[in-house]
């Protein structure tokens, strides 16, 4: 997954981005026979479009730049937020539907599926901390004009 974005401010070890073009889906979201499912993400506002990311490159305000994400990153990301999350809840549901006596199922589901979100919002915490983790999450940045193989040749 890549992006193109502009320079708006230059740090050291890190630059300020707007992100030039938003892509999502195919690209038929507002056509006749588009799913329109690009408009779920925006049910609760706009996409943030300016960001600090850490960069190594010398640029400066104006430039363009490419953003990619690894291979992956994305789904590995989403399934540790989401996945995880609706998993322990099931599990959670689940263990208080077999533990609970008669009469407290619907309580006992309740309260296993509370256990099992909390559960995994402790560990997501807890993988987000990991620097492993989060260096197979990490963007990267390269000049506009870089191919695609020059991210693959990074890693």
């Amino acid at each position: 997954m890549q992006a193109q974005a502009q320079v708006l401010q230059v740090e050291p070890g890190r630059v300020r981005l707007r992100i030039s073009n938003a892509g999502g889906g195919c690209g038929r979201c507002d056509e006749p026979g588009g799913c329109r499912s690009v408009q779920i993400t925006q049910a609760f506002g706009l996409p943030k479009a300016e960001f600090w990311l850490p960069s190594e490159l010398v640029l400066a305000p104006g430039d363009r730049v490419l953003i990619a994400i690894p291979d992956g990153g994305a789904l590995k990301a989403a399934m540790a937020s989401y996945g995880l999350g609706a998993v322990l809840l099931l599990l959670g549901a689940a263990a208080g539907v077999g533990l609970s006596g008669e009469g407290t199922v619907d309580a006992a589901a309740a309260v296993g599926g509370a256990l099992g979100l909390g559960f995994a919002y402790g560990l997501n915490r807890l993988l987000f901390r990991s620097r492993s983790w989060r260096t197979q999450l990490q963007m990267k940045l390269a000049p506009e004009a870089a191919c695609l193989h020059s991210f693959e040749e990074s890693r």
